[in-house]
């Protein structure tokens, strides 16, 4: 109806309508239209829609396999007054887990804390659910995270008149002079390493009511601080579980992002779990267990790869400019020969004698 009133305006129709011959010149035109914008649409393969859609790290599939265990490591010292420690933790970055390491952050408002994000067995595949900021701290699957979160609720810190404390029992604070509001809470932690909830070797917990109830309060998201911090993780390659092994040699840092300075290397990785190891060498040897949850890919290296002939052909241009200049020798003294050639006119006189 819209390409009638438009043709029928450009032809100047009596009330609008197309009638008669105009109507068989209205189907031809509009079958024209519809022909062209199929032949300029292009033909996009399931490869080409992969490639369309990003990867979201922040809300990553349900995954077949079992994270790793919780590394062991020290919680850095914090930058300064007023940040709340993050502790790390394994994410999947759609070839493989890798590791976000725990970090000091800057809470988006006074008075929130952070619930840490959990990975929890869905039935069939291991399903991540979000961290966030809010005035309590919720559920976050019964994880030992370590630095405070010892799988319920936190004591690494707290509010006090619009002030952060951070508790010296569970947190790195000594030879700090920027760090003076400090408590020595005594923490009893969960004597678990296992990094997810439920499942084939993971832990029991389950939602308290006061846990249930925060679950409904307001929530704040990540900050971008946060983000960009998962973001840089990701692009780390040693930070994926097949290259560390468990053990990252970034477990954690003083600031969010940077990776160089304050760094904490993992003392070991997590205690074994046979329970998750048996289920995950189970899915490995039948694909189709995982029912369309993700598994770990061997593409993930590619890129890799691929950066090695670029180096390799890189010595070529230099060795170029090595025949030019034996070329260009002969010839400028091969042009020395007419000078051979000027005794011949001293010589033109003697016929005169």
């Amino acid at each position: 109806m819209i390409l009638e009133r438009l043709l029928a305006d450009s032809l100047h129709l009596d009330n609008g309508r197309l009638t008669g011959g105009d109507m068989r010149y209205f189907r031809f035109f509009a079958s024209c239209l519809l022909a062209i914008g199929i032949m300029a649409t292009p033909t996009l393969s399931r490869a080409d829609l992969d490639i369309s859609i990003s990867f979201d790290l922040f809300s990553p599939p349900p995954v077949a396999v079992a994270p790793p265990s919780m590394p062991v490591y020290v919680v850095p010292s914090p930058p300064m007054a007023g940040y709340i420690w993050l502790p790390g933790y394994w994410l999947w970055n759609e070839y493989d887990y890798f590791w976000v390491p725990g970090t000091w952050v800057q809470p988006p408002v006074v008075g929130v804390l952070w619930t840490p994000g959990y990975w929890g067995w869905g039935g069939n595949a291991f399903a991540w659910h979000e961290g966030y900021w809010g005035t309590h701290v919720g559920f976050y699957g019964g994880v030992n995270y370590g630095g405070g979160y010892g799988g319920t609720g936190f004591v690494g810190g707290g509010w006090q008149g619009g002030v952060y404390n951070v508790n010296r029992s569970v947190t790195n604070v000594t030879n700090v002079t920027n760090v003076t509001n400090v408590t020595n809470n005594t923490t009893v932690n969960n004597t678990s390493n296992a990094s997810f909830n439920g499942g084939p070797g993971g832990t029991v917990a389950t939602p308290t009511a006061e846990e249930q109830a925060t679950a409904n309060e307001k929530h704040i998201p990540p900050t971008k601080e946060q983000t960009a911090h998962v973001q840089a993780a990701s692009k780390n390659p040693a930070l994926t579980a097949s290259a560390n092994q468990g053990k990252p040699a970034i477990a954690a840092t003083a600031k969010a992002g940077d990776f160089t300075h304050g760094v904490v290397a993992a003392k070991q990785a997590g205690p074994r779990n046979p329970v998750a190891e048996q289920h995950n060498d189970a899915i490995k040897k039948n694909p189709s267990l995982a029912k369309g949850a993700a598994l770990p890919k061997a593409a993930a290296p590619t890129p890799k790869a691929e950066s090695a002939p670029t180096k390799a052909a890189a010595p070529a241009p230099k060795a170029a400019p090595t025949p030019t200049k034996a070329a260009a020798a002969p010839a400028h003294k091969a042009e020395s020969a007419p000078k051979a050639a000027a005794p011949t006119h001293k010589d033109e006189p003697k016929p005169k004698d």
